[in-house]
């Protein structure tokens, strides 16, 4: 047989095999099973009504048999399209609108493949093979889920009938190698200066705060950043997704958040885990991303003796960080007045570094400030600029040429300095 009636063969077999209406229920053994089952019919059937094409399928040897049933197997319970996607080191997201609609991200700019899958229930059988291994579900019922593959990329999956042009699939993929500061020195984001004060505030047990916009590197860098905490102390990482790659440390815990099941309950939340983690005697907490109410627990924290932790929220500046985690610290704790929530901002956090990706869609550091405390007669946070990005006469408009610059202020919360007996001037 010829390699254009195998592919022709193997087509055939997966159409028919997807459009069996118990596929997703089917564990793999039986769908291998089916398939063998499928080919033999095909074999019978040809036997019995078409000499030529029993010919044809008849000079099947059993290498080839296993060859197309594996191939059939591969594209019914494999991930087929997006399999060869995610096989490409250079992805870094992936965007399904709908099966024949699929961009990605790579080096910081989108594409839209030529690549489709063959129909909305090939996405859809897919989708339910990635979402059950995690075991998870997705249906009309419940058609939003957060999952991940088993490389560890995030995924989310919207389905009908909320997600109106099909299924939607979003991948946020991660480097198989952790992110350490010398990359980031390399791809311009920090200066070898920033990087050596980095590491001794990290070292002294600041508390850090790293903000920025969607796709910004707030978790690339937080894995840098992880690289400077002492191997001896004990870490408790709190993540919705797990992304975070620390690897320098020996007594790390991992938590992950957890959603409710089909009845709604045993949902574990990031507050939850923060909560728990109080209890596991930890030096440092990291937690991956503070979205809503957790900020409260967060803060408290490193007001109690955590010091050292760090996290990272979403903003578009130094000031909407600190005017977000207001907003998050009233969700956990409605009718704390206003001025108490800045002093236990301003208390809590240290240093706060905010992340752009600029107009060339490179990704850069913007800025590092100190939180110096409330000021009660202004009534706000006052802040200190350590360093800003500054563009130099060599950016143009398709290009951000520039560097972190320290500013002629002088660091004056120089307690934790002090108290690790460090002398350096900041």
């Amino acid at each position: 047989m010829t390699d254009d009636a195998k592919n022709a063969l193997i087509a055939q077999l997966k159409s028919e095999i997807q459009s069996h209406p118990d596929i997703t229920n089917m564990l793999d053994e039986q769908i291998q099973a089916y398939v063998e089952r499928s080919l033999e019919d095909k074999i019978e059937w040809a036997r019995a009504n078409s000499p030529e094409a029993f010919r044809e399928l008849s000079s099947l040897n059993f290498r080839e048999k296993r060859f197309i049933c594996d191939a059939v197997f591969e594209a019914v319970r494999g991930l087929g399209v997006l399999g060869q996607i995610i096989a490409d080191p250079e992805v870094t997201e992936v965007m399904i609108n709908g099966y024949k609609d699929i961009f990605v991200e790579r080096a910081g700019r989108l594409f839209q493949l030529d690549n489709q899958f063959a129909s909305r229930r090939e996405l859809e059988i897919i989708i339910t093979k990635f979402v059950s291994l995690a075991g998870r579900m997705v249906n009309e019922s419940e058609p939003i889920v957060d999952t991940r593959l088993e490389d560890g990329s995030r995924v989310n999956v919207v389905m009908p009938p909320v997600a109106l042009n099909g299924p939607l699939v979003t991948i946020r993929r991660f480097p198989k190698e952790a992110m350490t500061v010398e990359k980031l020195i390399a791809y311009g984001s920090i200066t070898p200066e920033v990087a050596e004060v980095l590491e001794i505030l990290v070292s002294c047990k600041y508390n850090i705060f790293v903000s920025g916009g969607t796709g910004s590197g707030k978790t690339t860098f937080l894995n840098a950043l992880s690289n400077f905490i002492p191997g001896d102390e004990r870490i408790i990482t709190i993540e919705d997704s797990a992304e975070l790659q620390i690897k320098n440390i020996v007594n790390l815990a991992r938590l992950e958040t957890k959603n409710a099941g089909p009845d709604g309950k045993g949902a574990i939340t990031i507050r939850d885990l923060i909560k728990t983690a109080l209890r596991m005697r930890p030096e440092r907490i990291v937690v991956g991303e503070v979205r809503g109410a957790e900020a409260l627990d967060m803060l408290q924290a490193m007001n109690t003796g955590h010091d050292g932790s760090l996290s990272t929220g979403h903003a578009n500046s130094t000031f909407d960080m600190l005017s977000r985690l207001e907003t998050m610290v009233l969700q956990g704790a409605d009718g704390l007045p206003l001025e108490a929530i800045r002093q236990q901002i301003s208390s809590a956090v240290d240093i706060i570094i905010h992340l752009s990706r600029l107009r060339d869609k490179s990704r850069k550091t913007i800025e590092i400030v100190e939180v110096l405390g409330y000021d009660t007669e202004q009534r706000k946070i006052l802040l200190n600029p350590l360093y800003e990005f500054r563009e130099s006469s060599a950016s143009t408009p398709a290009k951000v040429v520039g560097e972190l610059t320290r500013t002629d202020n002088p660091m004056q919360n120089t307690q934790k300095l002090e108290n690790a007996g460090v002398s350096r001037v900041i």
